[in-house]
């Protein structure tokens, strides 16, 4: 960058409000000062050279206030977060301040050239990245120790002082968004530019994969209609549908590898490097220096993490994983109670209660889910992870193994144990009906209910957000601050990958179950939608490049299903007949089976390329005229 900031004027006359940030009720005059001050700073001086303004209110208090930036102040912090944008040769290219002509629809007075969402995320890295110099505490609060180099704003969020920081709705673009995402009923694809653009890429992607995941379960929904009218008994008649569904579980999987790379080229996050990163705020230890920054900052000793999680974590999970099988087998007492009552009965109301002990297990796998959820954060912050993707995939682990478990062991159980394939389709029919109404209720109906109720409450003498109605800026701030915060996408993809174990594993029992995974997943788009427009805060976008781990969890899961199907398919009456003198013969037969497909399954993942010939090819051509770049320097 050829200019110096401290020559760059960067303050604006129209004052933009983006960000919101609320500090504790009587916070110290001399903090908030001090705070301000370090926002407003030049960045020569260790500020964020940002715009702030307190929002005032009717009784005075000054808690919130609204940060912006001037459009040359977001410019230089585009290049100083790395965003790629589309060049006027249409290639994609890192942004950076002096080249700024050369890139698609610049003008210095175009302000839509950033999106609403990148300039948040832009003012959120600068105050994340404010840090402290020479202070030792935070003044006017002396138990709130700094250090050089520590993160400020990581220090008042642990200290209680700063509340929250959030980013403030666009009303006119939020109204555009819903009605063209969810406000009319469509057959079509979603506005996933627009989603990304408003969101960012994080959520864009994670919307763009449950459409594509709904539409890729249309084939099985189709094929398997047909199978469970026409050929419920015939096992052998499920050979086909099963390959079929073990092919298409890796073919679904290596495709959207392909379309998620088209995505987030042309948005730009394929490209982004990925920048250094710092320790998570929870993050705590003996102060020591950084060997990788030379920065002071918290040490921690790794032989004590990893005894609090071998020592700690690791029996208190194995401990839930008992505790679920126990309730396990206290379902199965409940099923052959309910069996023997309509043996004994043989009414309607009898046959009803067959489905009773299937849906209270449902709801019991749902309850300790959840809690087992809290359990596992807590765990995992204990033990004390320096960065925020150790921590994310410490917990992701232990989620994803007790809720693995506790959702099909029991099937697991009845497939392999007892042997009743008759049982096998009702629970998995009834787990997996009833997951996705409890999950549709919990995750966007409940809380949406709840959402209109405080605004009604907070909103006695105008109209809410529902009505097009314009609000004052202290009525949006006021309101949006309220409302519930965006957790991510973590118990999203938790749901779809659940989703995709009861339609993959057992695919050959029960076929129907893709018709109702696309059922809910139809109204999973408008519900999610609706949450994330009307019932939670606006999240910052994060770039993100792909679905993260979660790719590894569903190629897993799939890996899995090979074993599970062809199992199911060798325990058939009809396979079983063609061995009718040595079972050893059919156990060789079914492994010979399952390894010849792992191995398609495998091939088909090393034949079809993650990115598509042209994106590799321009990939390619960005690295070579880099090469060139640093040999010229």
């Amino acid at each position: 960058m050829a200019e110096s900031w401290s020559f760059l004027d960067t303050s604006e006359p129209d004052f933009r409000p983006l960000v919101v940030i609320e500090l504790a009720k009587g916070t110290k005059k001399e903090t908030v000062e001090w705070f301000t001050k370090r926002i407003v700073d030049k960045k020569a001086n260790g500020g964020a050279q940002l715009l702030v303004k307190p929002l005032a209110t009717e009784n005075g208090d000054e808690t919130i206030y609204l940060v912006g930036a001037s459009h040359l102040r977001l410019l230089l912090g585009a290049e100083t977060v790395g965003l790629v944008k589309e060049c006027n040769d249409n290639s994609m290219r890192t942004f950076t301040y002096s080249s700024r002509k050369t890139f698609k629809d610049f003008a210095d007075d175009n302000h839509n050239f950033l999106t609403m969402a990148e300039c948040q995320y832009i003012i959120k890295h600068e105050l994340e990245n404010l840090r402290a110099k020479d202070e030792k505490m935070i003044p006017g609060y002396p138990q709130a120790k700094l250090y050089p180099g520590k993160s400020i704003v990581r220090r008042l969020l642990t200290s209680g002082i700063l509340v929250q920081i959030f980013p403030l709705h666009d009303r006119e673009e939020l109204k555009k968004l819903r009605y063209t995402w969810y406000g009319r009923v469509k057959v079509g694809y979603q506005p996933l530019d627009e989603i990304r653009c408003y969101f960012g890429e994080t959520i864009a992607l994670y919307f763009g994969f449950l459409e594509y995941f709904t539409f890729a379960l249309i084939p099985m929904a189709i094929i398997g209609i047909p199978y469970y009218v026409f050929a419920w008994e015939d096992y052998d008649k499920y050979v086909m549908f099963a390959t079929f569904n073990l092919l298409w579980s890796t073919a679904i999987l290596e495709v959207w590898k392909r379309i998620c790379a088209i995505m987030t080229y042309h948005w730009g996050t394929l490209l982004m490097k990925r920048q250094f990163e710092e320790p998570r705020p929870g993050f705590h230890g003996v102060l020591g220096i950084n060997p990788v920054t030379g920065r002071e900052e918290p040490v921690y000793s790794s032989i004590k993490r990893q005894l609090r999680i071998y020592l700690v974590s690791l029996p208190f999970v194995c401990l839930c994983l008992y505790f679920s099988l126990y309730v396990m087998m206290i379902y199965f007492d409940l099923e052959q109670w309910a069996l023997d009552y309509h043996e004994e009965n043989g009414s309607n109301f009898s046959s009803l209660m067959l489905f009773v002990p299937s849906i209270i297990y449902a709801v019991v796998i749902e309850i300790m889910n959840r809690i087992y959820r809290y359990a596992a954060e807590f765990l995992t912050s204990w033990e004390n992870h320096r960065l925020e993707s150790s921590y994310q995939n410490h917990l992701i682990l232990k989620v994803l193994v007790f809720n693995f478990l506790n959702c099909f062991a029991s099937l697991f159980y009845i497939a392999f144990v007892l042997f009743d394939m008759k049982l096998l389709r009702q629970s998995l029919a009834t787990l997996l009906i009833t997951s996705q109404i409890l999950n549709q209720f919990a995750e966007s109906l409940l809380p949406y209910w709840l959402q209109k109720r405080h605004k009604k409450r907070m909103k006695k003498h105008t109209c809410s957000l529902k009505t097009d109605t314009d609000l004052s800026l202290v009525e949006q701030v006021n309101l949006e601050k309220e409302m519930g915060t965006y957790l991510g996408t973590f118990d999203d993809y938790l749901e779809l990958f659940l989703q995709f174990g009861y339609v993959s594993l057992f695919s050959c029992v029960y076929p129907l179950a893709a018709v109702f995974a696309v059922l809910n997943n139809i109204t999973e788009i408008y519900s999610d939608a609706l949450k994330m427009c009307r019932v939670y805060k606006r999240p910052f976008a994060e770039p993100t490049a792909n679905i993260g781990v979660w790719q590894l969890a569903f190629e897993t899961m799939s890996v899995i299903s090979v074993v599970t199907n062809c199992i199911l398919i060798g325990m058939s009456p009809q396979v079983n007949a063609l061995f009718p003198d040595s079972k050893m013969d059919l156990v060789l037969t079914v492994a010979l089976v399952e390894h010849l497909l792992l191995a398609i399954k495998f091939i088909m993942a090393f034949v079809i390329p993650d990115k598509p010939r042209d994106i590799q090819m321009k990939l390619a051509k960005l690295e070579f005229e880099s090469l060139e770049a640093l040999k010229q320097q």
